[in-house]
């Protein structure tokens, strides 16, 4: 489903200096997303999963200065705290806290601790279309405790990010409304070890109108984990300038999940814009060392009505874990 990503953007307010053009004053700047939609599984192998689900996300990111070097940070997240398990509309809904903390600028370079959401890889946010980051999104990294540190390199284009962190199994973990209950490391897990042993790296890079990226991450096995998992990325977006976007991602994980399995994601994604339209397709390929590969193709259309407000259109074919379905969605964005 299509998302908006709200605390990422507020980071690049610290780095640049910019200001939120919602922003109320210099030292408070703040945005927020609701997205109101409807995702049917309308043809499935397993007609269980053939279901609609009617949902809402409400998101919200803050950031205040406190200092002319520090400031505070911090994101909300309102969604279903569970899949669905049959047709549904608007349940399970829970609001939780999903970044918090502090950030302290030091020239081009910030550092934010807290709960934070680590930098790797890009397509898991940027995929172009209503399904465009179904599959890319398994390698997300959100809801951490650590320290990052992001850093612009000059004039030369580049900027660098490294963090250090863990899974959240602070009382930040749980939500109110549907509670999805705190999470302990007794959980299990990547990643959620209670301790400062998972890093990601990442390194991008402007040439004109291409953007392109290295990253790497090593996540420590949790209770009942086999193996740890580490990952490596590599990516590129491309602005031809006539309307036409692209985007490139290989990503290769072993041990992935935890398992004694390896799974190399490859996503390419390409837009048409050529005015209030946007005309979108987006293929993921995940090959699965010990398991089928698992495909997705999705189309996408997106209408701006407006500078606050989208609507976007999307249907997807998915094989995945052997079992193959098909999907449409649609979905009404505003942005505050």
């Amino acid at each position: 489903m299509y998302r908006t990503t709200l605390t990422a953007g507020l980071c690049s307010l610290a780095v640049t200096g910019g200001t939120a053009a919602l922003a109320q004053d210099a030292r408070f700047t703040w945005e927020g997303s609701l997205e109101i939609g409807v995702d049917s599984t309308v043809r499935a192998d397993d007609s269980a999963a053939e279901l609609t689900d009617t949902y809402l996300t409400l998101e919200a990111a803050i950031e205040a200065a406190l200092t002319d070097r520090i400031s505070l940070f911090g994101g909300l997240t309102l969604e279903s705290m569970t899949d669905p398990t049959d047709d549904r509309a608007f349940e399970d809904l829970g609001l939780y806290v999903s970044e918090f903390g502090f950030r302290f600028a030091f020239g081009e370079t910030t550092v934010s601790a807290g709960k934070i959401s680590p930098v790797f890889a890009v397509a898991w946010d940027a995929a172009p279309g209503f399904y465009g980051t179904s599959l890319a999104e398994d390698y997300e990294l959100s809801e951490m405790i650590g320290v990052a540190v992001d850093t612009s390199l000059g004039s030369a284009g580049g900027a660098l990010s490294f963090a250090v962190f863990y899974v959240d199994d602070t009382f930040l973990s749980d939500s109110v409304g549907d509670k999805r209950g705190r999470n302990s490391t007794a959980a299990g897990g990547v990643g959620n070890t209670g301790n400062f042993n998972n890093l990601s790296i990442q390194y991008s890079q402007e040439f004109g109108a291409t953007t392109a990226w290295v990253g790497a991450r090593h996540l420590s096995a949790g209770t009942g984990d086999v193996s740890d998992e580490t990952g490596l990325v590599a990516g590129l977006t491309h602005d031809f300038g006539n309307g036409y976007d692209l985007i490139a991602e290989v990503a290769h994980f072993n041990g992935a999940g935890g398992t004694d399995e390896d799974a190399t994601y490859a996503t390419l994604g390409a837009a048409y814009a050529p005015n209030e339209w946007t005309f979108s397709a987006t293929g993921t390929i995940v090959d699965n060392s010990d398991a089928d590969t698992d495909h997705m193709i999705a189309l996408g259309v997106d209408r701006a009505l407006s500078d606050t407000v989208e609507v976007n259109f999307g249907v997807a074919r998915f094989d995945v874990g052997g079992e193959r379905s098909t999907a449409v969605g649609l979905a009404t964005v505003i942005w505050f």
